[in-house]
């Protein structure tokens, strides 16, 4: 395992042990992070008007479009370090 996967699974982790939850923008973030370094590229279709999370959620992830697996894991552990003062 490399070295940032190792950081990114470790990040995962620790987001875990916050003592307080982020705002949603900082939470949207973190799952858009999240998903372009696990998943990649957003796909399917956008959610409709009426499904406001999960719109907000798909409109996140589709930012990062083009962004790399390990820019998306190294701006999630940045992220989760920030969160926890380090």
């Amino acid at each position: 395992m490399s070295d940032l996967k190792a950081q990114f699974a470790q990040a995962q982790v620790d987001v875990k042990t916050l003592t307080e939850r982020p705002d949603n923008q900082t939470m949207l973030k973190l799952y858009s992070l999240f998903k372009q370094a696990s998943e990649g590229d957003v796909t399917g279709s956008r959610p409709g008007m009426l499904d406001l999370v999960n719109r907000a959620k798909y409109d996140a992830w589709a930012e990062l479009k083009g962004k790399t697996n390990d820019a998306a894991m190294q701006g999630y552990i940045d992220l989760v370090n920030k969160l926890l003062g380090r």
